[in-house]
């Protein structure tokens, strides 16, 4: 078998489970397909322990993918209506700080429709693969509520103005759409195979430049220009001085794959 295939099992909840490949990729899989992946207490802190599997295993990536016929349909709704005491989005709102924040790379792999909080949640990841017959909606109006905590993650990657109609109608959006506003990256009809692709070049690079590009993508643009210049060129001259540079640079000048650390 090759080594990428073989995969270790590192948590399964009840709702969520976790798994790593050979080649590192961590893939996290949501499966309460009897609410169609609503954010429920249990699946999102079950989302949360697996987030923390996927890091002790050191994963070079993590994949965010689901079971059944819907990627995520939002808040769980009956559940809240149920609810004793006042309502708390404070553990939603750390499972998106962690998507965003990880060091390594985060791919949503989303083969469903996607509602809601769910689309707050695919927005936290780095980036997003849909299918093209997706569809989306931001339907919080319509039940008396704003699309408030994920519209951090959905404003930092598409321009309000883009969005604007969608929030405030809740109007149903399909694939291309999202695509042509930013609020997801590849629009494909194989969704694992564009994943594979994706996590095969992440594997490609240092895993140390990986994660410095993942923070450079999310703090230069709040920066000022030159504090940005400053960091930014002692960050490269520290990194072409070190050894993944040493080794790239000669795998190069070998005509060779690199070996990293």
């Amino acid at each position: 078998m090759c080594l990428a295939h073989r995969v270790t099992v590192l948590g399964m909840g009840e709702l969520v489970r976790v798994a790593v490949d050979g080649g590192g990729i961590a893939t996290i899989t949501l499966d309460s397909q009897r609410n169609r992946n609503a954010l429920s207490r249990a699946l999102v802190a079950e989302l949360s322990a697996c987030i923390d599997d996927a890091e002790a295993a050191d994963a070079r990536a993590i994949v965010l993918g689901h079971e059944g016929p819907a990627f995520c349909a939002g808040a769980d709704l009956k559940e809240r209506a149920g609810a004793d005491g006042p309502p708390d989005s404070s553990p939603m709102v750390d499972v998106m700080r962690r998507l965003m924040d990880t060091d390594r790379p985060t791919i949503a792999a989303v083969e469903g429709a996607v509602r809601a909080g769910g689309i707050g949640l695919m927005a936290s990841c780095d980036l997003v693969v849909v299918d093209e017959s997706v569809t989306f909606a931001l339907t919080e109006v319509r039940i008396g509520v704003a699309a408030a905590i994920i519209s951090v993650p959905i404003l930092r990657r598409v321009p309000a103005g883009k969005i604007a109609a969608a929030m405030l109608t809740g109007e149903t959006f399909d694939a291309a759409e999202a695509r042509s506003i930013g609020l997801v990256t590849h629009v494909t009809t194989d969704v694992p195979a564009q994943v594979a692709a994706l996590t095969d070049g992440i594997k490609l690079g240092a895993p140390r430049a990986v994660r410095e590009t993942k923070r450079l993508l999310r703090q230069v643009p709040t920066m000022d220009r030159d504090e940005a210049f400053d960091e930014m060129r002692a960050l490269s001259d520290e990194l072409f001085g070190g050894p993944d540079a040493q080794e790239g640079m000669a795998a190069f000048r070998e005509k060779r794959p690199p070996v990293w650390p």
